[in-house]
């Protein structure tokens, strides 16, 4: 069995020379299958491709990029970031908890954890520094929370999860919802408890109170985009429309609300929103299809079957094996994007985790959990650089320093569901 050996060797060799994630899955792909089947193989490695994107449910991709960009160019996640902190005003550290709420509900608009990120540390970071909080709480909130947009629907992982898997978006949209709130609620009972703990990490707000009406004056810079994503998911828990259908109404919804309620569109923002959007959905897609070459070629050498029976045969129980399985995809979500990560590690572990008698949908949920702590670890993580790229008054060494107490909460959060699959699948058995 040198062949699979050789195979990984040429993965590993190419990403680490620096070639794109796309084109080192779908050369050595297509190097194990020439190894195992000749040249037949440059037969079987384009209908590998173009039968993996030719997929009704993968339009939503695009879409709901698209989407995530559109309404990333109206002021909305700023007017969430002010909303929530002219709520939260009479808590101590109330600004450092209005961030996650920003952030999770920005999650819910864009799908996207670098662009939460980016919308909501541009204003959060410097209001909080200016009022006194530590820089640690600052960005550390920031970058955290930014990752929900993984977790809560409508998410992008979740997609491409279901791709590749086969399980239906729909219901890990529907799964996500209670860990994406329960690991929201985490954030910030622990902001909450830092700063009850250390007073000096966050000041009490000195200024007058904000009246009621400035309370709700301030949702109404929010509502249309709220009511956008309710209405999109609604339409997918009910069934009244497919995730694809779906997206293509948040899609459309999205650029009435830019152009006609916020007026941020001209000629030239949208052409860099649609290049955008194009450029992110052609790289996800490529990444995609090509791992489906990587993903036939190790299904044809049976090696998920070779490690499911191995790890199997260890005798450890279920339990054990999938709190190793997390941690080695905690350690490899700090060297592999996202998307590389689901792509290439579940048709390798979703056969261990259906023979362990899991859920492949409680495993997408997991899984995506993982990558929530991967976007937030160096020296991989998007999100830390993304907030360096808004807020140069940081470091990359602060920024790195702060999120660690985080990732000990998110990591937390992940055990509990890995350990009470029951929590993230009650609601979709429910629906």
């Amino acid at each position: 069995m040198i062949e699979p050996v050789i195979v990984v060797v040429t993965l590993l060799g190419l990403i680490g020379i620096g070639a794109p994630i796309f084109l080192a899955l779908g050369a050595s792909g297509l190097l194990g299958l020439w190894m195992a089947r000749g040249s037949i193989a440059f037969f079987f490695a384009p209908t590998s491709f173009f039968g993996q994107l030719n997929s009704f449910e993968l339009i939503a991709l695009p879409l709901f990029i698209l989407m995530g960009n559109l309404l990333g160019a109206t002021p909305v996640g700023k007017n969430l970031f002010n909303a929530a902190a002219l709520w939260l005003h009479w808590l101590r550290g109330g600004l450092a908890i209005a961030t996650v709420g920003a952030s999770a509900i920005f999650g819910a608009v864009s799908g996207v954890s670098v662009a939460g990120v980016a919308a909501v540390g541009s204003i959060a970071v410097p209001q909080m520094l200016e009022r006194g909080y530590s820089r640690g709480l600052a960005a550390g909130s920031v970058a955290s929370s930014g990752a929900l947009a993984m977790l809560i629907p409508p998410s992008v992982p979740f997609i491409i999860y279901g791709a590749v898997s086969g399980v239906s978006v729909g219901a890990l949209f529907i799964g996500g919802i209670v860990p994406g709130l329960a690991l929201a609620a985490a954030l910030a009972l622990y902001i909450y408890i830092r700063v009850l703990l250390n007073p000096d990490q966050a000041p009490l707000e000195t200024g007058p109170a904000p009246s009621m009406g400035e309370k709700v004056r301030s949702l109404a810079g929010i509502w249309h985009a709220l009511l956008l994503v309710v209405i999109v998911l609604g339409a997918i828990y009910t069934g009244i429309a497919t995730p694809s259908e779906a997206a293509a109404f948040g899609a459309a919804g999205a650029f009435l609300i830019a152009a006609l309620v916020f007026r941020t569109l001209t000629w030239r923002t949208l052409g860099a929103i649609f290049a955008s959007s194009v450029k992110v959905s052609s790289t996800i897609l490529l990444i995609i299809g090509c791992a489906k070459i990587f993903g036939d070629y190790l299904n044809l050498v049976r090696v998920p079957e070779i490690v499911a029976e191995g790890l199997t045969a260890t005798s450890l129980p279920s339990w054990a094996i999938l709190v190793v399985l997390m941690l080695a995809l905690v350690l490899l979500g700090m060297l592999v994007d996202a998307v590389s990560l689901i792509v290439v590690t579940t048709p390798i572990l979703l056969p261990l985790i259906q023979t362990l008698g899991y859920d492949p949908l409680w495993f997408g949920i997991i899984l995506v959990m993982n990558l929530e702590i991967a976007v937030v670890t160096p020296p991989v993580g998007l999100n830390l650089y993304a907030l360096r790229g808004v807020c140069p008054m940081l470091s990359v060494e602060e920024i790195v320093r702060s999120i660690v107490p985080f990732v000990a909460v998110q990591f937390v959060m992940l055990m509990i569901f890995v350990l009470f699959p029951g929590l993230s699948l009650w609601l979709p058995s429910l629906l």
